[in-house]
């Protein structure tokens, strides 16, 4: 055994004796800083992490959760024990992030940063760069076969971040929420996609893709998840997750300590609790008002996935979005290039899009919805509108509706939902339903 894979017996063995460890939160109420440091303790206790490297992996951005708090404390209990404490943003295929983004992210002061935190090493994870990344093996066609439910039957190579394997332990510490591809986010997510290699992201969102956001978006168990689970079987460094289950205010309603898989799965019970709203019957207009964090299309395009199970039949869902000017900034010339199709138009004509990246293809079919294509003719189930400052020339090229966001006003939509009229403030992390939802 090497030292690293010799020192990381302990911490497996002190997961076990730990399967999950909880902190709930009233209705009306937080989990309290001193609730947060009494978890983080009993996970972590110092003597067990004593002179080992630990890496933290987080989420970029585009997810609301008290990063920041969860990376102080730790700090807090292992900061001084700790061989290292590093911090490796899981981007998926976003845009990388600066120190000054990182640091927003961690509730760090440029001041703090240099003053406390001096010696902990930022990285951001490289997707496309295969010098940044490890092959840990492939899942072949007939475990593909299983987990896919028989979709799918071909060998699908798993990559992920070199830097996982220069730690003695990776602590995932992330937000759960509904999520369109895989049910729930959080847990393995984390590495599938987040700091994971393009293969098997392509491969597993296409495959959500396949069964549709309607049918998996807010489920548990989905055979996405069990391809991201078992794709995080395969990374042989010892992994702790911390799982967040977060209110609009950032608030605290739950925090979960454990494997990814055991942490997970207790957080999106609670998240399928308080993430979901739900309608008794559908809207014909919704005005879905992306928050900042989203800027771009490709992450913007969650103000769609979350309520397109209320959209009604031929309705119009406008994402407004007054401060997103780019698609995407990673994908955009493969967008441009498919433009936003139902699923059935790219499975119908495959041999002419089969050579795209899946992965692309999939938030295609996301943000454009439900729809048929039969005998050269698109039809969709509702519309999808952009209310941004992409202009209205590439909205219709890339094949949605255009609108001047400066004609809009959210407050002229609000409060009218006995008309079939809904406006979301803060769209992209609630889930809403109707009640009789098969």
């Amino acid at each position: 055994m090497t030292k690293i894979q010799t020192e990381s017996v302990t911490i497996k063995m002190l997961m076990k004796s730990h399967p999950v460890i909880t902190q709930e939160a009233g209705e009306d109420r937080a989990v309290s800083l001193d609730q947060v440091r009494s978890l983080i303790a009993d996970f972590c206790p110092a003597a067990e992490f004593r002179d080992k490297r630990l890496l933290l992996i987080i989420p970029d951005g585009t997810r609301t959760a008290p990063i920041g708090l969860i990376f102080q404390v730790l700090q807090e209990q292992l900061g001084a024990v700790t061989r290292a404490l590093d911090v490796l943003v899981a981007l998926g295929t976003h845009q990388p992030m600066s120190e000054a983004a990182i640091c927003r992210r961690l509730d760090l002061t440029p001041e703090t940063r240099r003053s406390c935190y001096g010696r902990v090493r930022f990285f951001n994870h490289a997707w496309n760069d295969p010098g940044a990344l490890r092959r840990v093996g492939v899942i072949s066609a007939d475990e593909i076969r299983e987990l896919s439910g028989g979709l799918f039957s071909l060998e699908v190579p798993v990559d992920v971040n070199r830097l996982v394997f220069d730690y003695d332990a990776v602590m995932i510490a992330g937000p759960v929420f509904p999520h369109e591809v895989v049910g729930f986010s959080g847990g393995n997510k984390y590495l599938f996609p987040g700091v994971a290699g393009p293969d098997i992201v392509n491969f597993f969102h296409w495959l959500g893709a396949i069964i549709t956001n309607h049918r998996i978006i807010g489920c548990q168990d989905t055979p996405v998840r069990r391809v991201v689970d078992r794709a995080g079987s395969m990374v042989s460094v010892s992994k702790l997750c911390i799982c967040m289950v977060v209110r609009p205010d950032c608030s605290l309603a739950g925090l979960y300590a454990g494997s990814p898989e055991a942490a997970w799965a207790a957080a999106s019970r609670l998240s399928s609790q308080i993430h979901v709203t739900y309608h008794d019957r559908p809207f014909h207009t919704i005005l879905s008002c992306a928050p900042k964090m989203y800027d771009e299309l490709w992450t913007g395009g969650k103000c769609m996935y979350k309520l397109e199970p209320v959209l009604a039949d031929r309705g119009e869902l406008i994402i407004y979005a007054p401060h997103i000017s780019e698609v995407s900034f990673s994908h955009g010339r493969l967008i441009e290039a498919v433009g936003y199709h139902c699923r059935d138009f790219f499975l119908k004509q495959w041999d002419q899009y089969r050579h795209h990246p899946w992965g692309v293809l999939a938030h295609c079919t996301h943000v454009y919805g439900q729809g048929t294509y039969d005998h050269g003719i698109e039809t969709p189930r509702a519309r999808v509108t952009l209310a941004t400052r992409i202009p209205e020339i590439q909205c219709r090229r890339i094949n949605l509706g255009y609108r001047d966001p400066d004609s809009i006003r959210p407050e002229d939509y609000a409060g009218r939902e006995q008309e079939g009229i809904l406006c979301v403030p803060h769209a992209g992390e609630i889930l809403f339903r109707l009640r009789d939802r098969s």
